[in-house]
């Protein structure tokens, strides 16, 4: 007896609740992967590679790149990527967090990325991430682990109306003052934040030697509306793409195909990218140029000639219309909720689409049977941005910019829609599977 399929919508919210951190996101990635024949490469080890491997590597913790090499030479067949990114607007857990204020412990933070902050108060919150830990074994005497506080620690609690008026004409919170999380009394004895860290880890206080926490929503991922067709979760922007970008990497390695494919992750595109793992920096074209010499491609002209036979799919989450602003959107550019998804162009290059690259990926959705919505921002607004234009200045490969329609972007739970998923999906995979 076989069991019941798998709800896509529902293995998101799964996903999503198993990726409090970028470095949760890629532990989960990696678990998949691995599930499905995947091996890791060390970036300290020499490469060697043949046709039909199943390959990821991962950079400082964040950052993904998996691949299966095709059939035939990249210089010859080219690669197709998906690219996405695993970091979130959240807060971010200071070097010394710990803050006392009229009898409160509080925990200092800082705002990462562009976080609409009113959404982050009165929730149950935790903190998720990676500890540093001392290890004399280790190669750096130093070893690096996953770690999330057990139940919900933290809160940021709103100031009653009572004692702020002016609130009814728009809330004004300082990140320095009004987004500090209290954990608990200021009593005698009581501990402090990185003891409670190093007890979570199972180490000394002492040995605990950094860390990169972030807050997270305690609160399950869950379905929503009159039939369960909305889902509510942190982090949809971006890891329903990550996860979309798996299940299709996933799916297009059971084939045999010619060209070889690609899933990328980077880490910080929150913040411009600006790392040795962000689109910004070389970790893609690291891999690729080692991907080129592991299978024997000396040529000079194998990259250029590689590049010119690929296609990047930048994928990212993108604006549905909202019921309550739709005057914030172009009229004729309107994404709904379940409609498929978003193919995203900007005259300024902020989104790096195309003719050539968005008529590309539209033909891909029409072989696939996916329906598919455009977006653009108003000529009167700002356009924000992704790791597609990056990558496509670092790489020189035509790329487009993609997304699975949202609402909330940037809220500590956001909302999508679930017959949205397997669409995505859907898409993604016909875009790797195709030469």
């Amino acid at each position: 007896m076989t069991g019941s399929p798998v709800d896509p919508a529902d293995d998101l919210l799964r996903f999503i609740d198993d990726s409090p951190s970028p470095f949760h996101a890629v532990a989960t990635m990696t678990a998949r992967l691995e599930a499905a024949g995947f091996r890791p490469l060390d970036e300290r080890d020499r490469w060697s590679l043949s046709a039909g491997d199943r390959r990821y590597v991962v950079r400082d913790g964040g950052s993904l790149v998996a691949f299966r090499v095709g059939t035939a030479a990249p210089a010859d067949a080219g690669l197709r990527l998906v690219g996405a990114h695993t970091d979130s607007p959240t807060l971010k857990l200071r070097p010394l967090p710990d803050v006392r204020r009229v009898g409160w412990r509080l925990a200092g933070v800082e705002p990462y990325g562009g976080l609409l902050a009113h959404t982050w108060l009165d929730r149950d919150l935790t903190l998720a991430g990676r500890v540093a830990v001392r290890d004399a074994a280790a190669p750096d005497g130093l070893r690096l682990e996953l770690l999330r506080l057990p139940g919900a620690p933290l809160r940021i609690p709103s100031l009653a109306i009572h004692l702020d008026r002016s609130v009814r004409e728009g809330l004004q919170l300082d990140p320095q003052r009004h987004l500090v999380p209290l954990w608990g009394p200021d009593t005698d004895g009581a501990p402090d934040l990185g003891d409670l860290l190093a007890a979570t880890a199972g180490c000394e206080p002492d040995d605990l030697l950094g860390w990169d926490l972030v807050a997270a929503d305690t609160q399950p991922a869950a379905r929503w509306g009159r039939d369960g067709e909305l889902l509510a979760a942190p982090r949809l922007d971006n890891q329903a793409s990550c996860y979309a970008g798996t299940l299709a990497l996933l799916a297009a390695a059971e084939a045999a195909l010619p060209h070889t494919v690609v899933l990328v992750a980077n880490d910080h595109e929150e913040v411009g990218s600006g790392s040795a793992e962000g689109a910004r920096g070389p970790f893609l074209e690291d891999v690729l140029g080692r991907l080129h010499a592991a299978l024997g491609e000396t040529d000079g002209q194998a990259v250029a000639r590689a590049a010119a036979r690929s296609r990047l799919i930048s994928a990212d989450m993108a604006h549905a219309v909202h019921p309550n602003y739709a005057d914030r959107h172009e009229p004729g550019h309107s994404p709904v909720l379940g409609g498929g998804p978003v193919l995203k162009t900007n005259a300024n290059q902020a989104y790096a689409s195309d003719a050539g690259t968005g008529g590309w990926f539209a033909a891909r959705c029409a072989e696939a049977g996916v329906p598919l919505q455009h977006f653009v921002t108003r000529a009167d607004l700002p356009c924000g941005s992704t790791i597609g234009p990056l990558s496509a200045t670092r790489l020189g490969i035509p790329t487009v910019d993609v997304g699975a329609p949202m609402l909330g972007m940037h809220s500590c739970r956001e909302t999508a829609a679930a017959a949205d998923v397997p669409l995505y999906v859907a898409a993604l995979t016909a875009c790797l599977r195709r030469g």
